[in-house]
Protein backbone atom coordinates (compact mmCIF):
# COMPACT_ATOMS: atom_id res chain seq x y z
CA UNK A 1 0.00 0.00 0.00
CA UNK A 2 1.59 3.30 -1.06
CA UNK A 3 -0.07 5.04 1.92
CA UNK A 4 2.34 3.17 4.20
CA UNK A 5 5.24 5.02 2.55
CA UNK A 6 4.10 8.52 3.48
CA UNK A 7 1.67 8.18 6.43
CA UNK A 8 4.27 7.17 9.08
CA UNK A 9 6.31 10.28 8.27
CA UNK A 10 3.33 12.64 7.92
CA UNK A 11 4.11 16.08 9.35
CA UNK A 12 1.54 18.33 11.00
CA UNK A 13 3.04 21.18 8.92
CA UNK A 14 1.57 19.49 5.85
CA UNK A 15 -1.99 19.38 7.25
CA UNK A 16 -3.03 23.01 6.49
CA UNK A 17 -1.76 22.70 2.92
CA UNK A 18 -3.56 19.39 2.35
CA UNK A 19 -6.78 20.84 3.81
CA UNK A 20 -6.56 23.95 1.61
CA UNK A 21 -5.79 21.91 -1.51
CA UNK A 22 -8.62 19.47 -0.82
CA UNK A 23 -11.06 22.33 -0.31
CA UNK A 24 -9.94 24.09 -3.51
CA UNK A 25 -10.29 20.89 -5.54
CA UNK A 26 -13.68 20.20 -3.95
CA UNK A 27 -15.01 23.61 -4.96
CA UNK A 28 -13.93 22.79 -8.51
CA UNK A 29 -15.23 19.22 -8.41
CA UNK A 30 -18.87 19.81 -7.43
CA UNK A 31 -19.91 22.11 -10.32
CA UNK A 32 -17.80 20.10 -12.80
CA UNK A 33 -19.42 16.85 -11.64
CA UNK A 34 -22.89 18.22 -12.39
CA UNK A 35 -21.73 19.49 -15.78
CA UNK A 36 -19.98 16.25 -16.76
CA UNK A 37 -23.04 14.16 -15.86
CA UNK A 38 -25.01 16.33 -18.28
CA UNK A 39 -22.33 15.69 -20.91
CA UNK A 40 -22.51 11.93 -20.25
CA UNK A 41 -26.27 12.02 -20.81
CA UNK A 42 -26.99 10.87 -17.24
CA UNK A 43 -29.04 12.38 -14.38
CA UNK A 44 -26.92 15.03 -12.69
CA UNK A 45 -26.61 13.20 -9.36
CA UNK A 46 -24.48 10.56 -11.08
CA UNK A 47 -21.75 13.14 -11.54
CA UNK A 48 -21.59 13.57 -7.76
CA UNK A 49 -21.86 9.80 -7.19
CA UNK A 50 -18.75 9.45 -9.38
CA UNK A 51 -16.71 12.13 -7.61
CA UNK A 52 -15.90 10.86 -4.12
CA UNK A 53 -14.86 7.18 -4.26
CA UNK A 54 -11.83 7.90 -6.46
CA UNK A 55 -10.61 10.52 -3.95
CA UNK A 56 -10.71 8.01 -1.08
CA UNK A 57 -9.22 5.08 -3.02
CA UNK A 58 -6.36 7.12 -4.49
CA UNK A 59 -5.37 8.28 -1.02
CA UNK A 60 -4.55 4.64 -0.17
CA UNK A 61 -3.32 3.30 -3.53
CA UNK A 62 -2.02 6.27 -5.53
CA UNK A 63 1.67 7.05 -6.00
CA UNK A 64 1.38 10.71 -7.15
CA UNK A 65 0.52 13.28 -4.50
CA UNK A 66 -1.10 15.66 -7.00
CA UNK A 67 -3.45 13.37 -8.96
CA UNK A 68 -7.21 13.45 -8.32
CA UNK A 69 -9.58 10.84 -9.76
CA UNK A 70 -13.13 11.60 -10.83
CA UNK A 71 -15.35 12.26 -13.84
CA UNK A 72 -13.68 14.07 -16.74
CA UNK A 73 -14.88 15.60 -19.99
CA UNK A 74 -13.29 12.91 -22.18
CA UNK A 75 -14.57 10.02 -20.03
CA UNK A 76 -18.04 11.59 -19.99
CA UNK A 77 -17.97 11.85 -23.78
CA UNK A 78 -17.05 8.15 -24.04
CA UNK A 79 -19.77 7.16 -21.56
CA UNK A 80 -22.27 9.14 -23.62
CA UNK A 81 -21.17 7.19 -26.69
CA UNK A 82 -21.28 3.69 -25.19
CA UNK A 83 -23.76 3.70 -22.28
CA UNK A 84 -26.77 4.79 -24.38
CA UNK A 85 -27.69 7.40 -21.71
CA UNK A 86 -28.70 4.51 -19.41
CA UNK A 87 -27.39 4.82 -15.81
CA UNK A 88 -27.45 1.02 -15.39
CA UNK A 89 -25.19 0.61 -18.46
CA UNK A 90 -22.87 3.39 -17.26
CA UNK A 91 -22.43 1.82 -13.81
CA UNK A 92 -21.84 -1.63 -15.33
CA UNK A 93 -19.29 -0.07 -17.68
CA UNK A 94 -17.46 1.35 -14.63
CA UNK A 95 -17.38 -2.10 -12.99
CA UNK A 96 -16.16 -3.97 -16.08
CA UNK A 97 -13.62 -1.25 -16.94
CA UNK A 98 -12.28 -1.44 -13.39
CA UNK A 99 -11.94 -5.23 -13.65
CA UNK A 100 -9.99 -4.87 -16.92
CA UNK A 101 -7.76 -2.17 -15.41
CA UNK A 102 -7.15 -4.29 -12.32
CA UNK A 103 -6.16 -7.26 -14.47
CA UNK A 104 -3.78 -5.10 -16.49
CA UNK A 105 -2.17 -3.79 -13.31
CA UNK A 106 -1.77 -7.25 -11.75
CA UNK A 107 -0.31 -8.64 -14.98
CA UNK A 108 2.00 -5.61 -15.41
CA UNK A 109 0.50 -4.78 -18.81
CA UNK A 110 0.93 -1.03 -18.49
CA UNK A 111 3.48 -1.14 -21.32
CA UNK A 112 0.57 -1.65 -23.77
CA UNK A 113 -0.28 2.03 -23.33
CA UNK A 114 3.10 2.89 -24.84
CA UNK A 115 1.74 1.77 -28.22
CA UNK A 116 -0.63 4.75 -28.24
CA UNK A 117 1.62 7.45 -29.67
CA UNK A 118 1.64 11.12 -28.75
CA UNK A 119 0.16 12.27 -32.11
CA UNK A 120 -2.78 9.86 -31.59
CA UNK A 121 -3.39 11.22 -28.08
CA UNK A 122 -3.20 14.82 -29.30
CA UNK A 123 -5.48 14.11 -32.25
CA UNK A 124 -8.05 12.53 -29.94
CA UNK A 125 -7.97 15.25 -27.26
CA UNK A 126 -8.10 18.06 -29.82
CA UNK A 127 -11.08 16.49 -31.59
CA UNK A 128 -12.73 15.79 -28.22
CA UNK A 129 -12.29 19.43 -27.27
CA UNK A 130 -14.18 20.57 -30.36
CA UNK A 131 -16.82 17.83 -30.07
CA UNK A 132 -17.51 18.48 -26.38
CA UNK A 133 -17.58 22.26 -26.82
CA UNK A 134 -20.03 22.11 -29.71
CA UNK A 135 -22.12 19.58 -27.80
CA UNK A 136 -22.70 22.29 -25.18
CA UNK A 137 -23.62 25.05 -27.64
CA UNK A 138 -27.22 23.80 -27.54
CA UNK A 139 -27.36 24.51 -23.81
CA UNK A 140 -25.74 27.91 -24.25
CA UNK A 141 -28.42 28.78 -26.83
CA UNK A 142 -31.26 27.06 -24.96
CA UNK A 143 -32.03 24.60 -27.79
CA UNK A 144 -33.60 21.17 -27.24
CA UNK A 145 -33.85 18.01 -29.34
CA UNK A 146 -30.36 18.34 -30.91
CA UNK A 147 -28.94 14.92 -32.03
CA UNK A 148 -25.73 13.53 -30.51
CA UNK A 149 -23.83 12.72 -33.72
CA UNK A 150 -21.39 15.59 -34.38
CA UNK A 151 -22.20 16.40 -38.02
CA UNK A 152 -25.96 16.20 -37.43
CA UNK A 153 -25.42 18.31 -34.33
CA UNK A 154 -23.69 21.04 -36.33
CA UNK A 155 -26.37 20.95 -39.02
CA UNK A 156 -29.32 21.06 -36.59
CA UNK A 157 -27.76 23.78 -34.42
CA UNK A 158 -27.15 26.05 -37.41
CA UNK A 159 -30.60 25.30 -38.85
CA UNK A 160 -32.38 26.14 -35.60
CA UNK A 161 -30.21 29.01 -34.44
CA UNK A 162 -33.22 31.28 -34.86
CA UNK A 163 -34.89 29.48 -31.93
CA UNK A 164 -32.19 30.70 -29.52
CA UNK A 165 -33.49 31.66 -26.07
CA UNK A 166 -32.13 35.12 -25.31
CA UNK A 167 -31.90 34.55 -21.55
CA UNK A 168 -29.84 31.36 -21.85
CA UNK A 169 -27.58 32.87 -24.51
CA UNK A 170 -26.84 36.04 -22.51
CA UNK A 171 -26.22 34.09 -19.29
CA UNK A 172 -24.10 31.41 -21.00
CA UNK A 173 -21.88 33.92 -22.79
CA UNK A 174 -21.55 35.98 -19.60
CA UNK A 175 -20.46 32.88 -17.66
CA UNK A 176 -17.92 32.03 -20.37
CA UNK A 177 -16.49 35.56 -20.23
CA UNK A 178 -16.35 35.47 -16.42
CA UNK A 179 -14.58 32.09 -16.38
CA UNK A 180 -12.05 33.25 -18.96
CA UNK A 181 -11.44 36.48 -17.04
CA UNK A 182 -10.96 34.70 -13.70
CA UNK A 183 -8.60 32.17 -15.29
CA UNK A 184 -6.52 34.95 -16.88
CA UNK A 185 -6.53 36.96 -13.66
CA UNK A 186 -5.16 34.08 -11.62
CA UNK A 187 -2.46 33.25 -14.17
CA UNK A 188 -1.32 36.87 -14.55
CA UNK A 189 -1.06 37.82 -10.88
CA UNK A 190 2.25 36.62 -9.34
CA UNK A 191 2.49 35.15 -5.85
CA UNK A 192 2.92 37.71 -3.09
CA UNK A 193 6.32 37.54 -1.41
CA UNK A 194 6.80 37.51 2.38
CA UNK A 195 8.16 41.06 2.23
CA UNK A 196 4.87 42.42 0.83
CA UNK A 197 2.45 44.28 3.08
CA UNK A 198 -0.52 42.49 4.67
CA UNK A 199 -2.99 44.27 2.38
CA UNK A 200 -1.08 43.13 -0.73
CA UNK A 201 -0.91 39.53 0.51
CA UNK A 202 -4.65 39.52 1.27
CA UNK A 203 -5.50 40.93 -2.16
CA UNK A 204 -3.30 38.28 -3.81
CA UNK A 205 -5.06 35.58 -1.75
CA UNK A 206 -8.48 36.86 -2.83
CA UNK A 207 -7.42 36.81 -6.49
CA UNK A 208 -6.00 33.28 -6.12
CA UNK A 209 -9.13 31.95 -4.39
CA UNK A 210 -11.40 33.61 -6.96
CA UNK A 211 -9.43 32.12 -9.84
CA UNK A 212 -9.15 28.66 -8.29
CA UNK A 213 -12.83 28.42 -7.30
CA UNK A 214 -14.06 30.17 -10.45
CA UNK A 215 -16.38 27.32 -11.45
CA UNK A 216 -18.11 27.38 -8.06
CA UNK A 217 -18.35 31.19 -8.04
CA UNK A 218 -19.82 31.39 -11.55
CA UNK A 219 -22.34 28.59 -10.91
CA UNK A 220 -23.32 30.20 -7.58
CA UNK A 221 -23.80 33.59 -9.25
CA UNK A 222 -25.87 32.06 -12.08
CA UNK A 223 -27.99 30.15 -9.54
CA UNK A 224 -28.66 33.36 -7.60
CA UNK A 225 -29.71 35.14 -10.80
CA UNK A 226 -32.06 32.28 -11.73
CA UNK A 227 -33.53 32.21 -8.20
CA UNK A 228 -34.12 35.96 -8.34
CA UNK A 229 -36.11 35.59 -11.57
CA UNK A 230 -38.06 32.71 -10.01
CA UNK A 231 -39.03 34.90 -7.07
CA UNK A 232 -40.16 37.64 -9.50
CA UNK A 233 -42.46 35.14 -11.22
CA UNK A 234 -40.60 34.60 -14.51
CA UNK A 235 -37.84 32.22 -15.58
CA UNK A 236 -35.84 33.01 -18.75
CA UNK A 237 -33.41 30.11 -18.20
CA UNK A 238 -33.57 26.34 -18.55
CA UNK A 239 -32.79 25.01 -15.07
CA UNK A 240 -31.09 21.85 -13.86
CA UNK A 241 -34.18 20.76 -11.95
CA UNK A 242 -34.59 18.45 -8.97
CA UNK A 243 -31.67 16.28 -7.87
CA UNK A 244 -32.35 13.46 -5.37
CA UNK A 245 -30.92 14.30 -1.96
CA UNK A 246 -28.83 11.87 0.05
CA UNK A 247 -25.95 9.45 -0.44
CA UNK A 248 -26.19 6.66 -3.01
CA UNK A 249 -26.90 3.15 -1.63
CA UNK A 250 -23.92 0.81 -1.44
CA UNK A 251 -24.86 -2.13 -3.68
CA UNK A 252 -23.29 -4.08 -6.54
CA UNK A 253 -24.00 -2.96 -10.12
CA UNK A 254 -26.97 -4.55 -11.81
CA UNK A 255 -26.10 -7.37 -14.20
CA UNK A 256 -29.53 -7.44 -15.84
CA UNK A 257 -32.02 -4.78 -16.83
CA UNK A 258 -35.81 -4.86 -16.64
CA UNK A 259 -37.46 -4.04 -19.97
CA UNK A 260 -41.13 -3.71 -21.03
CA UNK A 261 -40.96 -7.03 -22.91
CA UNK A 262 -38.88 -8.96 -20.38
CA UNK A 263 -35.39 -8.83 -18.88
CA UNK A 264 -32.21 -7.77 -20.69
CA UNK A 265 -29.56 -10.36 -19.65
CA UNK A 266 -25.94 -9.62 -18.78
CA UNK A 267 -24.68 -10.90 -22.15
CA UNK A 268 -26.90 -8.47 -24.05
CA UNK A 269 -25.81 -5.57 -21.84
CA UNK A 270 -22.15 -6.39 -22.56
CA UNK A 271 -22.92 -6.54 -26.29
CA UNK A 272 -24.57 -3.11 -26.02
CA UNK A 273 -21.39 -1.70 -24.46
CA UNK A 274 -19.42 -3.14 -27.42
CA UNK A 275 -15.99 -1.73 -28.14
CA UNK A 276 -16.42 0.63 -25.19
CA UNK A 277 -15.13 -2.21 -23.00
CA UNK A 278 -11.74 -1.73 -24.68
CA UNK A 279 -11.73 2.02 -25.34
CA UNK A 280 -12.98 3.23 -21.93
CA UNK A 281 -10.50 1.33 -19.69
CA UNK A 282 -7.56 2.11 -21.99
CA UNK A 283 -8.35 5.82 -22.23
CA UNK A 284 -8.95 5.95 -18.49
CA UNK A 285 -5.52 4.47 -17.80
CA UNK A 286 -3.88 6.63 -20.43
CA UNK A 287 -5.27 9.85 -18.94
CA UNK A 288 -4.29 8.90 -15.40
CA UNK A 289 -0.74 7.76 -16.18
CA UNK A 290 -0.05 10.68 -18.52
CA UNK A 291 -1.20 13.17 -15.86
CA UNK A 292 0.70 11.40 -13.08
CA UNK A 293 3.92 11.31 -15.14
CA UNK A 294 3.59 14.98 -16.11
CA UNK A 295 3.16 16.25 -12.55
CA UNK A 296 5.68 13.76 -11.08
CA UNK A 297 8.42 14.94 -13.44
CA UNK A 298 7.46 18.57 -12.82
CA UNK A 299 7.67 18.16 -9.03
CA UNK A 300 10.64 15.79 -8.89
CA UNK A 301 9.22 12.45 -7.76
CA UNK A 302 8.59 9.07 -9.42
CA UNK A 303 5.40 7.06 -9.95
CA UNK A 304 4.75 3.35 -10.44
CA UNK A 305 2.60 2.95 -13.61
CA UNK A 306 1.35 -0.51 -12.62
CA UNK A 307 0.35 0.79 -9.18
CA UNK A 308 -1.56 3.58 -10.94
CA UNK A 309 -3.40 0.93 -12.97
CA UNK A 310 -4.39 -0.81 -9.75
CA UNK A 311 -5.55 2.45 -8.16
CA UNK A 312 -7.79 3.38 -11.10
CA UNK A 313 -9.09 -0.19 -11.37
CA UNK A 314 -10.02 -0.41 -7.68
CA UNK A 315 -11.60 3.08 -7.81
CA UNK A 316 -13.82 2.07 -10.74
CA UNK A 317 -14.80 -1.30 -9.22
CA UNK A 318 -15.67 0.20 -5.82
CA UNK A 319 -17.20 3.26 -7.48
CA UNK A 320 -19.66 1.04 -9.35
CA UNK A 321 -21.02 -0.03 -5.92
CA UNK A 322 -22.06 3.61 -5.29
CA UNK A 323 -23.52 4.15 -8.79
CA UNK A 324 -20.43 5.79 -10.29
CA UNK A 325 -19.76 5.86 -14.01
CA UNK A 326 -16.12 5.35 -15.20
CA UNK A 327 -13.60 7.79 -13.74
CA UNK A 328 -10.00 8.67 -14.43
CA UNK A 329 -7.39 11.29 -13.61
CA UNK A 330 -8.49 14.88 -14.15
CA UNK A 331 -5.86 17.25 -15.54
CA UNK A 332 -7.68 20.43 -14.48
CA UNK A 333 -8.35 19.36 -10.90
CA UNK A 334 -4.86 17.85 -10.59
CA UNK A 335 -3.43 21.22 -11.64
CA UNK A 336 -5.53 22.96 -8.96
CA UNK A 337 -4.27 20.40 -6.42
CA UNK A 338 -0.63 21.00 -7.34
CA UNK A 339 -0.95 24.79 -7.42
CA UNK A 340 -2.62 24.72 -4.00
CA UNK A 341 0.55 23.20 -2.54
CA UNK A 342 -0.77 19.73 -1.69
CA UNK A 343 1.81 17.65 0.18
CA UNK A 344 0.28 14.14 0.18
CA UNK A 345 -2.67 12.27 -1.34
CA UNK A 346 -4.55 13.00 1.93
CA UNK A 347 -5.93 16.12 0.25
CA UNK A 348 -8.29 13.79 -1.60
CA UNK A 349 -10.02 12.91 1.68
CA UNK A 350 -11.13 16.54 2.05
CA UNK A 351 -12.35 16.66 -1.56
CA UNK A 352 -14.32 13.43 -1.15
CA UNK A 353 -15.84 14.64 2.13
CA UNK A 354 -16.95 17.91 0.49
CA UNK A 355 -18.71 15.98 -2.30
CA UNK A 356 -20.47 13.78 0.28
CA UNK A 357 -21.62 16.88 2.20
CA UNK A 358 -22.99 18.35 -1.04
CA UNK A 359 -24.94 15.15 -1.72
CA UNK A 360 -26.29 15.02 1.82
CA UNK A 361 -27.32 18.64 2.31
CA UNK A 362 -26.99 20.86 -0.80
CA UNK A 363 -28.74 19.07 -3.67
CA UNK A 364 -31.95 21.05 -3.14
CA UNK A 365 -30.00 24.23 -3.95
CA UNK A 366 -28.79 22.77 -7.27
CA UNK A 367 -32.35 23.02 -8.64
CA UNK A 368 -31.78 26.65 -9.66
CA UNK A 369 -28.48 26.14 -11.50
CA UNK A 370 -29.07 27.12 -15.17
CA UNK A 371 -27.95 24.59 -17.77
CA UNK A 372 -26.23 27.41 -19.66
CA UNK A 373 -23.91 27.95 -16.67
CA UNK A 374 -22.97 24.26 -16.53
CA UNK A 375 -22.35 24.34 -20.29
CA UNK A 376 -20.00 27.30 -19.79
CA UNK A 377 -18.10 25.33 -17.11
CA UNK A 378 -17.60 22.41 -19.52
CA UNK A 379 -16.53 24.59 -22.45
CA UNK A 380 -14.09 26.48 -20.23
CA UNK A 381 -12.58 23.17 -19.06
CA UNK A 382 -12.12 21.57 -22.50
CA UNK A 383 -11.06 24.50 -24.70
CA UNK A 384 -7.43 24.34 -23.41
CA UNK A 385 -7.32 20.69 -24.56
CA UNK A 386 -7.25 21.84 -28.19
CA UNK A 387 -3.60 22.20 -29.17
CA UNK A 388 -3.34 24.04 -32.48
CA UNK A 389 0.42 24.33 -32.09
CA UNK A 390 0.95 20.56 -32.36
CA UNK A 391 0.23 20.67 -36.11
CA UNK A 392 2.89 23.31 -36.65
CA UNK A 393 5.36 21.54 -34.34
CA UNK A 394 5.04 18.18 -36.11
CA UNK A 395 5.32 19.86 -39.52
CA UNK A 396 8.64 21.30 -38.36
CA UNK A 397 9.96 18.25 -36.46
CA UNK A 398 8.66 15.17 -38.31
CA UNK A 399 5.97 15.54 -40.94
CA UNK A 400 5.21 11.82 -41.10
CA UNK A 401 3.75 12.02 -37.57
CA UNK A 402 1.06 14.32 -38.96
CA UNK A 403 -0.53 11.27 -40.62
CA UNK A 404 -1.72 9.49 -37.41
CA UNK A 405 -2.53 12.88 -35.87
CA UNK A 406 -4.81 13.92 -38.75
CA UNK A 407 -6.37 10.45 -39.15
CA UNK A 408 -7.28 10.36 -35.45
CA UNK A 409 -8.43 13.97 -35.39
CA UNK A 410 -10.74 13.67 -38.41
CA UNK A 411 -12.23 10.23 -37.66
CA UNK A 412 -13.01 11.15 -34.04
CA UNK A 413 -15.66 13.53 -35.40
CA UNK A 414 -17.38 10.49 -36.92
CA UNK A 415 -17.02 8.08 -33.97
CA UNK A 416 -14.49 8.30 -31.15
CA UNK A 417 -13.57 4.61 -31.26
CA UNK A 418 -12.91 4.70 -35.01
CA UNK A 419 -10.56 7.65 -34.61
CA UNK A 420 -8.53 6.04 -31.82
CA UNK A 421 -8.33 2.60 -33.49
CA UNK A 422 -7.42 4.10 -36.87
CA UNK A 423 -4.76 6.32 -35.30
CA UNK A 424 -3.19 3.39 -33.44
CA UNK A 425 -3.22 1.28 -36.63
CA UNK A 426 -1.57 4.04 -38.69
CA UNK A 427 1.06 4.56 -35.97
CA UNK A 428 1.65 0.80 -35.91
CA UNK A 429 2.08 0.68 -39.67
CA UNK A 430 4.62 3.51 -39.55
CA UNK A 431 6.45 1.72 -36.73
CA UNK A 432 6.47 -1.58 -38.65
CA UNK A 433 7.68 0.20 -41.78
CA UNK A 434 10.68 1.57 -39.88
CA UNK A 435 11.43 -1.99 -38.68
CA UNK A 436 10.98 -3.43 -42.18
CA UNK A 437 13.12 -0.75 -43.84
CA UNK A 438 15.93 0.11 -41.42
CA UNK A 439 18.53 2.62 -42.61
CA UNK A 440 21.49 0.85 -44.24
CA UNK A 441 24.81 2.64 -44.74
CA UNK A 442 27.00 1.32 -47.58
CA UNK A 443 30.69 2.32 -47.81
CA UNK A 444 32.72 1.57 -50.96
CA UNK A 445 36.31 0.29 -50.81
CA UNK A 446 38.38 -2.81 -51.49
CA UNK A 447 35.46 -4.59 -49.89
CA UNK A 448 31.92 -3.35 -49.41
CA UNK A 449 31.12 -2.27 -45.84
CA UNK A 450 27.39 -2.55 -45.09
CA UNK A 451 26.11 -1.20 -41.77
CA UNK A 452 22.42 -1.73 -40.78
CA UNK A 453 21.15 1.08 -38.56
CA UNK A 454 19.04 -1.10 -36.25
CA UNK A 455 18.23 -4.69 -35.27
CA UNK A 456 17.42 -7.26 -37.93
CA UNK A 457 13.97 -8.82 -37.86
CA UNK A 458 12.12 -10.83 -40.46
CA UNK A 459 10.43 -7.91 -42.31
CA UNK A 460 13.86 -6.31 -42.91
CA UNK A 461 15.87 -9.27 -44.19
CA UNK A 462 14.74 -9.05 -47.83
CA UNK A 463 15.51 -5.33 -47.85
CA UNK A 464 19.03 -6.07 -46.55
CA UNK A 465 19.59 -8.84 -49.12
CA UNK A 466 18.49 -6.59 -51.99
CA UNK A 467 20.72 -3.77 -50.77
CA UNK A 468 23.80 -6.01 -50.40
CA UNK A 469 23.35 -7.82 -53.71
CA UNK A 470 22.59 -4.68 -55.70
CA UNK A 471 25.80 -2.98 -54.49
CA UNK A 472 28.15 -6.00 -54.35
CA UNK A 473 27.24 -7.51 -57.71
CA UNK A 474 26.82 -4.19 -59.54
CA UNK A 475 30.36 -3.07 -58.61
CA UNK A 476 33.13 -3.48 -61.14
CA UNK A 477 34.68 -5.86 -60.30
CA UNK A 478 32.13 -7.45 -57.89
CA UNK A 479 33.24 -7.11 -54.28
CA UNK A 480 33.05 -9.15 -51.13
CA UNK A 481 31.02 -7.76 -48.24
CA UNK A 482 31.62 -7.02 -44.57
CA UNK A 483 28.39 -6.67 -42.57
CA UNK A 484 29.04 -4.34 -39.63
CA UNK A 485 26.50 -5.31 -36.94
CA UNK A 486 27.52 -2.84 -34.23
CA UNK A 487 23.94 -1.45 -34.14
CA UNK A 488 22.23 -4.85 -34.27
CA UNK A 489 21.18 -5.90 -30.75
CA UNK A 490 18.72 -8.68 -31.69
CA UNK A 491 17.96 -11.00 -34.58
CA UNK A 492 15.25 -13.59 -35.23
CA UNK A 493 15.26 -16.98 -36.98
CA UNK A 494 13.75 -15.71 -40.23
CA UNK A 495 16.54 -13.13 -40.47
CA UNK A 496 19.12 -15.90 -39.86
CA UNK A 497 17.66 -17.90 -42.76
CA UNK A 498 17.82 -14.79 -44.95
CA UNK A 499 21.49 -14.28 -44.07
CA UNK A 500 22.19 -17.96 -44.90
CA UNK A 501 20.64 -17.47 -48.34
CA UNK A 502 22.69 -14.29 -48.80
CA UNK A 503 25.89 -16.20 -47.94
CA UNK A 504 25.05 -18.84 -50.54
CA UNK A 505 24.17 -16.30 -53.22
CA UNK A 506 27.45 -14.40 -52.77
CA UNK A 507 29.40 -17.71 -52.77
CA UNK A 508 27.84 -18.63 -56.13
CA UNK A 509 29.41 -15.44 -57.50
CA UNK A 510 32.78 -16.17 -55.90
CA UNK A 511 32.35 -13.55 -53.19
CA UNK A 512 32.56 -13.71 -49.40
CA UNK A 513 30.42 -12.29 -46.61
CA UNK A 514 31.97 -11.64 -43.19
CA UNK A 515 30.44 -10.18 -40.03
CA UNK A 516 32.02 -7.76 -37.60
CA UNK A 517 30.99 -5.96 -34.43
CA UNK A 518 28.57 -8.72 -33.39
CA UNK A 519 27.05 -8.35 -29.94
CA UNK A 520 27.03 -11.47 -27.77
CA UNK A 521 23.28 -12.29 -28.08
CA UNK A 522 23.42 -11.98 -31.88
CA UNK A 523 26.70 -13.92 -32.09
CA UNK A 524 25.25 -16.79 -30.07
CA UNK A 525 22.22 -17.01 -32.36
CA UNK A 526 24.37 -17.08 -35.51
CA UNK A 527 26.80 -19.64 -34.06
CA UNK A 528 23.88 -21.85 -33.02
CA UNK A 529 22.50 -21.71 -36.57
CA UNK A 530 25.74 -23.32 -37.90
CA UNK A 531 25.78 -21.24 -41.12
CA UNK A 532 28.03 -22.55 -43.87
CA UNK A 533 30.84 -20.10 -44.62
CA UNK A 534 30.10 -17.97 -41.56
CA UNK A 535 33.04 -15.86 -40.38
CA UNK A 536 33.21 -12.89 -38.06
CA UNK A 537 35.74 -10.44 -36.71
CA UNK A 538 35.83 -8.22 -33.62
CA UNK A 539 36.05 -5.03 -35.70
CA UNK A 540 35.93 -3.67 -39.24
CA UNK A 541 39.68 -3.02 -39.25
CA UNK A 542 40.43 -6.71 -38.72
CA UNK A 543 37.84 -7.74 -41.28
CA UNK A 544 39.29 -5.36 -43.83
CA UNK A 545 42.78 -6.87 -43.44
CA UNK A 546 41.62 -10.47 -43.62
CA UNK A 547 41.15 -12.65 -46.65
CA UNK A 548 38.32 -10.43 -47.85
CA UNK A 549 40.74 -7.62 -48.41
CA UNK A 550 43.36 -9.76 -50.08
CA UNK A 551 45.54 -10.86 -47.10
CA UNK A 552 45.24 -14.19 -45.31
CA UNK A 553 44.57 -13.23 -41.70
CA UNK A 554 42.62 -15.94 -39.89
CA UNK A 555 39.10 -14.96 -38.92
CA UNK A 556 38.27 -14.55 -35.26
CA UNK A 557 35.91 -17.53 -35.35
CA UNK A 558 34.00 -19.50 -37.93
CA UNK A 559 31.83 -22.54 -38.28
CA UNK A 560 33.33 -23.51 -41.64
CA UNK A 561 36.34 -22.79 -43.78
CA UNK A 562 36.21 -19.31 -45.23
CA UNK A 563 36.28 -19.08 -48.98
Amino acid sequence: LPILRWLPRYSLAWLPLDLLAGLAVGLTTVPQALAYAELAGLPLQYGLYSSFMGCFVYCFLGTAKDVTLGPTAIMSLLVSSYASHEPVHAVLLAFLSGCIQLAMGLLHLGFLLDFISFPVIKGFTSAASITISFNQIKNILGLQGIPRQFFLQVYETLRRIGETRAGDAVLGLSCLAALAGLRAMRSQVPRAGPAESLAVRISHLIVWISGTARNALVVLFAGLVAYSFQVLGSQPFRLTGSIPQGLPPFRPPRFSLAAPNGTVPFQSMVQDLGVGLAVVPLMGLLETIAIAKAFASQNGYRIDPNQELLAVGVANVLGSFVSSYPITGSFGRTAVNAQSGVCTPAGGLVTGALVLLSLAYLTSLFYYIPKAALAAVIISAVVPMFDAGIFRTLWRVKRLDLVPLCVTFLLCFWEVQYGIVAGVLVSGILLLYSIARPPIKVSEGAVLLVQPGSSLHFPAVEHLRDCVCSHALAASPPRSVVLDCCHVSSIDYTAVLGLAELLQELRRHGLSLAFCGLKDPVLQVLLSADLEGFQHFPSWEEAGGAELGGSRAEPFSSTADSS
